[in-house]
């Protein structure tokens, strides 16, 4: 009786992917960036539409008339080859769509406290997000509560 094995190719494969997972979390990279620069780059034009608006904890904001629960937004992005800081916005870009347009669909003009909350780790800075870069992944993780905001 012959025993059949694994081809070399998903031997390596599965190395690779092993190393991979493992080594992600020894090169994590923190970095902390202004949200504005976020909000105004030119791929959230269209995406953020100005239905919502933003504010970090510690940001003045205008009188709240009314405020829902927490909410977390997480999202990563692939950053094999991509410069850290644009990885890390574009991640936060797609975890301030998700805000977004859970707002719109609970009558919310806004989301505020907004934290980084990496791993139920709080971050709270009024001008910056954090993002956690690793070798393969760039992951952010925003933490804040819709209102309804007087305008």
């Amino acid at each position: 009786m012959r025993l059949h094995r694994a081809p070399l190719f998903l031997s390596t494969l599965a190395a690779v992917t092993l190393f991979a997972a493992s080594s992600a979390h020894a090169d994590d990279k923190i970095l902390h960036i202004p949200l504005k620069d976020v909000i105004d780059m030119p791929e959230a034009k269209g995406k953020l539409d100005g239905t919502v608006t933003f504010y970090l904890a510690g940001q003045t904001t205008p009188k709240v008339l009314s405020k829902s629960n927490d909410d977390v937004s997480n999202k990563r992005t692939n950053a094999v080859g991509k410069d850290e800081i644009f990885a890390c916005k574009w991640a936060a870009l797609s975890a301030l769509i998700a805000l977004q347009d859970k707002a719109k669909t609970l009558d919310a003009n806004g989301v505020m406290n907004i934290v980084s909350y990496f791993k139920k780790e709080t971050y709270s800075d009024p001008v910056n997000f954090e993002c956690r870069k690793g070798a393969l992944m760039a992951a952010v993780t925003l933490k804040g509560n819709y209102v309804k905001l007087e305008q």
